[in-house]
């Protein structure tokens, strides 16, 4: 892990930051290439959200993005550009919590300061056999509790980042390599042989899904993209036109009239190109695309900008994954469009050997 070791505290704001929610596999090419996008705070700062968001794509939860973006600014206007040291001043800036402030005031400062994440949350639970639920009040208050008791004075950020590694690498969710834990004796779940049964979480209700039609509108060798409002899900990133449906009884008018109530457009709705599947983290859609053609009215929206653009443009665009597979797709199809040998003309010979 390439921030394993780092004392900037910037590296490892990043690092806690982006693997919040994210396994680490997927997160070293983003921190590497995000390091190298924007070496420093004040290079964070001064960069625009959308470069700031594209450097992010993929990545998900991009109110993180957002919030890294906005500390990052806070953090050079009101301290040089120096990250802050205390936990009292991390805990100001956006998208900063309780953990997150925590890991790097120990690990970049060598403050005495304790962790709880989902990592430490595992271990603990297991080595002291916890029987409250962990996401309940009573059940963090117990834990956080414990993880302070044992933070030891003058090195709580080698300690803090040996626990998260054990619960990433061996007190894992459903495989624990307990054979070879080295707090295995210490172990009361362990013990008893529950191991796989810690820590206690409450079942979670059934993952609603959703279906969607979405509207790939072209007009003179263009489509048009939205943007979407930082307050909504996936906020300033860019996407297709997209609307829930409740069946597929009639999907062609049902896009058709959001088209023309949503964005003052009337369009020629075409084929269906593609059924696309994805979860986020509280629900699933599946998102049904269809080709479309302007046919006339002037884009009219409230809470967002939108942008005519080429489909070799769309790359320069934030997209979530939904949307950068359907502009991967019209890319793909314009490209066969310009290898595709033309048709001879109906008065040219034909030299066709048969």
């Amino acid at each position: 892990m390439p921030w394993r070791g780092a004392r900037d505290p910037y590296h490892i704001w990043v690092s806690e930051i982006m693997l919040q929610q994210t396994q680490v596999e997927t997160v070293i090419p983003y921190y590497t290439r995000w390091l190298k996008q924007f070496p420093t705070v004040a290079a964070l700062a001064q960069a625009p959200l959308q470069t700031v968001l594209t450097q992010w794509e993929g990545l998900g939860y991009y109110s993180r993005a957002r919030n890294l973006h906005r500390a990052a600014q806070q953090v050079l206007t009101e301290y040089g550009g120096q990250v802050p040291d205390t936990l009292e001043a991390l805990l100001q800036l956006p998208g900063i919590g309780r953990y997150t402030a925590a890991a790097i005031a120990s690990m970049a400062f060598g403050v005495d300061a304790a962790v709880l994440d989902g990592n430490v949350k595992r271990v603990l639970a297991r080595v002291f056999d916890i029987r409250d639920d962990v996401k309940s009040p009573r059940g963090e208050k117990q834990l956080w509790a414990l993880a302070e008791s044992l933070v030891p004075a003058g090195r709580a950020g080698d300690y803090n980042q040996a626990v998260m590694d054990l619960g990433a690498t061996i007190c894992t969710p459903r495989a624990p390599a307990c054979e070879r834990c080295p707090v295995r004796p210490l172990c009361k779940a362990k013990q008893l042989g529950v191991q796989l049964e810690r820590p206690i979480m409450k079942p979670r209700a059934p993952t609603p899904h959703y279906m969607l039609v979405v509207g790939v509108i072209h007009k003179a060798q263009q489509v048009l993209i939205t943007q979407r409002a930082e307050s909504d899900l996936l906020g300033g990133l860019w996407a297709f036109p997209a609307y829930r449906v409740l069946d597929e009884s009639d999907l062609s008018s049902d896009l058709q009239r959001a088209l023309k109530k949503e964005l003052g457009v009337s369009a020629k709705i075409g084929a269906q190109t593609q059924t696309l599947h994805h979860a986020y983290t509280h629900f699933k859609v599946t998102a049904l695309v269809f080709e479309c053609r302007w046919l006339s009215g002037r884009v009219t929206l409230a809470r967002a900008n939108y942008r005519w653009v080429r489909a070799g443009e769309l790359t320069a665009f934030p997209m979530g994954k939904v949307d950068r597979r359907i502009a991967e797709a019209i890319n793909n199809a314009r490209r066969k469009s310009k290898t595709a040998p033309r048709a001879p003309s109906p008065t040219a010979p034909n030299n066709t050997l048969a």
